[in-house]
C-alpha cells in the first residue's frame, strides 16, 4: 500500500481517557490529516465505519478495541498502524502484520520503567524500603533475617533476568554506576552482543546466587511463566532484593512467600492484578508493592505520541519504521 504524503489519521483507544493532550493532537496534524480527534473505542462505534473507510494510518493506545483482519477489511487504505503503547499481544491479531506495517511504542515506554527501576535498585541496595517499615513498626526487626552482605551500593552485582526493551535501557542506566556489576541471563543474548553491552551473560540460578538484586524484564511467555520460582528464590541470597515491573505470571508468588523472611521485593505487577484484599503479600513487611505504574504516565505519556508521531513521519516518507513489529516477533516479545 503506498503511503500518503499527508496520511489521514485516525485514533482507537479506551473512550473516556485523553492520552493525547493538545500539543500532541497539534504534533499529529502538523504530519497529516487528523479525521476525528476521539478515539474510536468500539468497532461497533457509529463513527468507526466512516473512519476507517479513510484512514490511511489507526494510531492506537491502551484500551485499542483488537484489531483483526475483519477490521482491515474495513480500511481499504490503511498502511500503517502506529500502536502508542507498548505490547501489541492481545489487541493485534497475527494476520495483520502481513498486511499493514504495525509499530509499537515499547521502546518509549520502557524508558520511564527502566528509570524506576534503576531507583529500586538504588533504594534497596541501601535497605531504605526495609527501614521504613522498621521505623513505622520496630517489632518487625526480628521477622527478616540478617543480611548476609553489607548495605550500599559499592561493589555489589545486579541481575537482568531478560535483554529485552526495558533490560537493555536499564542496562544504560546503570553504566552511570561503575561500581555495580551486571549480570544478565536471557537465551536470546549472544556473547558478543553481552560483550559490546558490558554486562556478563550467565545461567539463571548462577544470576540468583550471585546477585544482590535481581529485577525481572521478561516477556510473559509460556516458557517463562512461574520463571521465577522455588528454586531461584532459594538461590538468592539472604538480604538480597527481587524486583518484578514486566508481568505477575513471571514470578511464582507462593514461593515468594516462603521466602519473605529473608528476601525482599519490590512489585509493581501481580498475578493477578490487582491482589485480592486478602493476599497475604498485601501484609507482609519484606514486600513493596506499588499498582502498576512504573510505566508511562502523566508527563511521560508525551514521550510515546512523539514516538507515533515519528513513525507517521517515517512512513509516509518512505523511510523503514523506527519500532516496527512483524509477526515473527510475536513468540519472544511481551
Amino acid at each position: 500500500m503506498t503511503a500518503a504524503a499527508r496520511p489521514r489519521i485516525a485514533f482507537a483507544h479506551l473512550a473516556g481517557l485523553r492520552f493525547f493532550d493538545d500539543a500532541d493532537l497539534a504534533a499529529f496534524a502538523e504530519v497529516g490529516e487528523v479525521l476525528d480527534p476521539d478515539p474510536i473505542g468500539r468497532w461497533d462505534d457509529p463513527r468507526a465505519g466512516d473512519l476507517l473507510a479513510r484512514a490511511d494510518v489507526l494510531v492506537g493506545h491502551w484500551g485499542c478495541p483488537p484489531i483483526d483482519g475483519a477490521v482491515l477489511d474495513r480500511a481499504p487504505d490503511l498502511g500503517l498502524i502506529a500502536y502508542a503503547a507498548g505490547t501489541v499481544k492481545g489487541t493485534i491479531a497475527p494476520e495483520v502484520f502481513d498486511r499493514v506495517r504495525v509499530t509499537s511504542g515499547a521502546v518509549a515506554n520502557a524508558a520511564p520503567v527502566a528509570e524506576f527501576t534503576l531507583a529500586m535498585i538504588l533504594l534497596a541496595n541501601k535497605d531504605v524500603l526495609w527501614n521504613r517499615e522498621v521505623m513505622r513498626d520496630p517489632a518487625l526487626f526480628a521477622s527478616r533475617r540478617l543480611r548476609a552482605t553489607e548495605v550500599g551500593n559499592w561493589d555489589k552485582t545486579i541481575g537482568i533476568v531478560g535483554a529485552s526493551l526495558v533490560g537493555r535501557q536499564l542496562i544504560d542506566l546503570l553504566r552511570d554506576f561503575p561500581h555495580l556489576r551486571v549480570v544478565v541471563f536471557d537465551p536470546f543474548l549472544s556473547d558478543d552482543e553481552a560483550a559490546s553491552m558490558g554486562v556478563e551473560p550467565v545461567d539463571l540460578l548462577d544470576l540468583c546466587e550471585r546477585s544482590d538484586v535481581v529485577s525481572i524484564h521478561a516477556p510473559d511467555l509460556p516458557t517463562t511463566q512461574h520463571m521465577i520460582g522455588a528454586a531461584e528464590l532459594a538461590a538468592m541470597k539472604d538480604g538480597a532484593t527481587l524486583i518484578n515491573t514486566a508481568r505477575g505470571r513471571l514470578l511464582d508468588h507462593d514461593a515468594l512467600l516462603a521466602h519473605a523472611d529473608r528476601i525482599s521485593s519490590v512489585l509493581d505487577v501481580t498475578h493477578p492484578e490487582p491482589l485480592p484484599e486478602d493476599h497475604p503479600l498485601r501484609a507482609c513487611p519484606t514486600v513493596f508493592l506499588t499498582p502498576h505504574l512504573a510505566g508511562s504516565q502523566g508527563s511521560e505519556l508525551r514521550r510515546m505520541a512523539e514516538h507515533a508521531v515519528d513513525e507517521i513521519v517515517r512512513y509516509a516518507a518512505g523511510e523503514p519504521a523506527r519500532h516496527a513489529i512483524t509477526r515473527d516477533m510475536l513468540d519472544r516479545i511481551a
